[in-house]
């Protein structure tokens, strides 16, 4: 089964692709969607549905994992980030995947076993499960890959 985690934003949307075979999870890619700020904001999102689309595509993963938005001081931040996400669900129901959304918390302690644990330790745990020999940058990556591996080990 290959699962697409997604670490949503903006300005930067992190998603990592792993393949679970018998709770033996591989890499497969990780990256980063990347929109201009230059650009107004529905054409930031156009940006993000496309990328993703190409990656769906590239990649036919079997499930669609997401973090869930846990804002915020800015609220104005909070609802660009909720139509970024808003934009990658519609997307994923688009290409008829099933969607999966867990909290940072539950991220945190399905990694670490510590629902305060930092994006260091977050990373370390990646890297860890993973078996890699460097940690995934950027950071968004390595997020996504989390969200991925909650959602393989929630299966």
């Amino acid at each position: 089964m290959k699962i697409l985690g997604i670490d949503p934003g903006v300005a930067i949307v992190g998603y990592g692709i792993l393949e679970d075979k018998n709770k033996t999870l591989q890499l497969i890619a990780s990256g980063c969607i990347l929109t201009s700020p230059k650009n107004k904001h529905p054409e930031r999102l156009a940006t993000i549905a496309r990328g993703l689309k190409k990656i769906i595509e590239k990649y036919k993963p079997d499930i669609l994992a997401v973090e869930e938005l846990f804002f915020c001081k800015n609220v104005k931040t909070a609802l660009k980030v909720g139509e970024a996400r808003g934009v990658i669900l519609a997307t994923a129901m688009q290409s008829k995947l099933p969607v999966y959304e867990y909290t940072p918390l539950q991220i945190k302690q399905a990694l670490t076993g510590y629902g305060r644990a930092d994006k260091n330790q977050i990373q370390q745990m990646v890297k860890v499960i993973l078996n890699l020999s460097e940690t995934i940058k950027p950071d968004d990556a390595a997020d996504a890959l989390a969200v991925a591996i909650t959602c393989a080990h929630s299966q």
